[in-house]
């Protein structure tokens, strides 16, 4: 059941343009020992606090799902060019594996230029 649970949600979600914060977000099931990491990145949070709260809110809503940040960012995503760059850090959560995500994002956009750096805010 929480495999499956977890199955359908969806690894990657961003705004298809501009420059904006994200999150890496561990999805836990209160069942077993399985999980997923997600990636989440809206222009309009204006901290990287504001996607974690609203995301985990509604995934944990269910009560057979627990989340926790592992870090976060920033992407700037250029869907005319396909490209999408992945940076930064949170200052609340602390930086992202950015290669974790990255490579999620790749899968999710195939036909993409993904790129990372841990230089930047």
């Amino acid at each position: 059941m929480s495999t499956e649970c977890l199955s359908k949600i969806a690894e990657v979600d961003l705004d298809p343009n501009g420059v904006f914060k994200y999150v890496l977000i561990r999805v836990h099931s209160k069942d077993d020992d399985s999980y997923v990491d997600i990636v989440r990145g809206y222009a309009w949070a204006e901290y990287h606090a504001d996607i974690y709260d609203r995301v985990a809110g509604e995934l944990e809503r269910g009560g057979g799902l627990d989340c926790e940040c592992l870090g976060g960012g920033r992407i700037k995503h250029d869907s005319a060019a396909k490209k999408i760059h992945v940076y930064g850090y949170s200052m609340g959560f602390g930086r992202a594996k950015h290669s974790v995500s990255t490579e999620k994002i790749k899968t999710h956009y195939p036909d993409y230029e993904v790129t990372w750096a841990d230089e930047g805010y």
